[in-house]
């Protein structure tokens, strides 16, 4: 009985070691992805959706539709998709501010297109797959979010059917968005990030 406890322990530690390793692995791929600029030329740029302030874009939110505006005016691709629905108590859709934003910036109205349901990342990465086949673009993106981010949209982005580049903006990262994002990472591809968004 005691050779048999004794077993169970190893094995349990065995485990433990294991999750401890994967973790740690996690960790590293999303702290490494949030460093990485990877932009290059693509069909469109992709602007992940977050808050909106009563019809104006959250620091947040202008950084990246900043970023993304700059993409567009290097020649990056010549369209712009932003994504995001609306929140609880939102008004109107993270998508139309951002629409509104891009187009005060000069970016031509037949250069934008809104991508309004997603209220998650796979949502709108998915969203922003099905636009993109209706109008017949090349399923090449580069995707426009903040550093700590940038790993599982490119994960989610291969599990929509897009070819994806990320390009971060200069917004900072704390501890505990690294841990968050490594906890969504490490579950996510393990049970499919379409299952992880359901369970959120």
């Amino acid at each position: 009985m005691f050779f048999g406890l004794r077993w169970a322990i190893r094995i349990a530690f065995g485990l433990l070691a294991v999750i401890v390793l994967y973790l740690g692995i996690s960790f590293a791929q999303v702290w490494w992805a949030s460093r990485q600029d990877n932009t290059a030329a693509a069909s469109a740029i992709v602007v992940m959706g977050a808050a909106q302030w009563n019809g104006l874009p959250s620091p947040v939110l202008k950084g990246r539709l900043d970023h993304a505006a700059d993409l567009y005016q290097k020649g990056v691709a010549p369209v712009v998709i932003v994504a995001g629905g609306k929140q609880v108590g939102d008004k109107v859709t993270q998508g139309l501010v951002s629409f509104e934003y891009l187009r005060s910036k000069g970016i031509p109205e037949s250069a934008l297109k809104i991508e309004g349901a997603g209220t998650n990342s796979y949502e709108e990465l998915s969203s922003t797959a099905f636009i993109m086949r209706q109008a017949g673009l090349a399923q090449n993106v580069v995707i426009v979010t903040d550093p700590y981010h940038a790993y599982r949209v490119a994960d989610i982005a291969d599990e929509v059917g897009l070819s994806a580049h990320v390009s971060p903006t200069s917004g900072s990262t704390t501890l505990s968005d690294y841990v968050r994002e490594t906890g969504a990472v490490a579950i996510g591809r393990i049970i499919g990030y379409r299952r992880l968004a359901a369970w959120r």
